[in-house]
C-alpha cells in the first residue's frame, strides 16, 4: 500500500529539509515525489492568497495531487505548513477513502527557533509589519493533536528525525493506521 508522508509545521521548522532528505533516502528503492508547499504555490497555484479560504484550498489541491500520485504507487512526501486541523483531516480522509496510507508528521520547533532560521526573511518582515498573517506569528497554526509521529527539529538531529519518520512509515505500511 502506498503512503503519503505529510510533513506539517510552522514556517522554517524544517519541513522542506526533512522532505528533501527523505526523498533522497527512499528514491533509490521506490518511486518518490516530494511536494514542497512553497514550490507548488508558486508554480501551480499562484492565484491563491493567504486568507483562510485560500490556505484551505491550497491544502485541498496539494492533498488531491498527493492522493493521485499515491494511488499510482508513488511514495509522496508533502512538506506543507497546512495550518488548519480541518484541512489536514480532509486530506487524511481522502487518502483513507482510496485505501491509501497517510502519515501525519508534525515537524515541531518553537517559533523563536523558526524565526532564527528564517532563510526567507518572513519572520523579520512580519516583525517590521511588512507582511501580516504569517502562520505562527499573526495567524494561527493548529498543532496536530495526535500526529502519527512528532519530531522536534530544535532538539533532534536530521538523522534522528528521519529515523523516527522511517519507523512511522514502516508501521503504516505494515499495519495501517489502526495499529500504528
Amino acid at each position: 500500500m502506498t503512503t503519503t508522508l505529510w510533513l506539517t509545521g510552522l514556517p522554517s521548522s524544517g519541513k522542506s529539509t526533512l522532505g528533501r532528505a527523505l526523498a533522497e533516502r527512499y528514491r533509490p528503492h521506490r518511486a518518490v515525489e516530494h511536494l514542497d508547499g512553497d514550490q507548488l504555490r508558486r508554480d501551480l497555484f499562484p492565484e491563491l492568497g493567504y486568507g483562510k479560504a485560500d490556505r484551505m484550498e491550497n491544502i485541498r489541491r496539494i492533498g488531491r495531487l498527493a492522493t493521485m500520485l499515491a494511488a499510482h504507487d508513488v511514495l509522496v512526501i508533502a512538506s506543507v505548513i497546512a495550518p488548519y486541523s480541518e484541512s489536514r483531516a480532509e486530506v487524511r480522509s481522502e487518502h483513507e477513502a482510496r485505501g491509501l496510507n497517510f502519515v501525519e508528521v508534525h515537524v515541531h520547533a518553537p517559533v523563536e527557533v523558526c524565526a532564527s532560521r528564517d532563510v526567507k526573511g518572513l519572520y523579520a518582515s512580519a516583525r517590521r509589519g511588512e507582511i501580516t498573517g504569517l502562520t505562527g506569528y499573526g495567524d494561527n497554526y493548529e498543532v496536530p493533536d495526535s500526529p502519527d509521529v512528532r519530531v522536534d527539529t530544535s532538539t533532534m538531529s536530521v538523522d534522528g528525525c528521519l529515523s523516527a519518520i522511517d519507523d512511522a512509515l514502516n508501521r503504516a505500511e505494515r499495519f495501517g493506521r489502526e495499529v500504528a
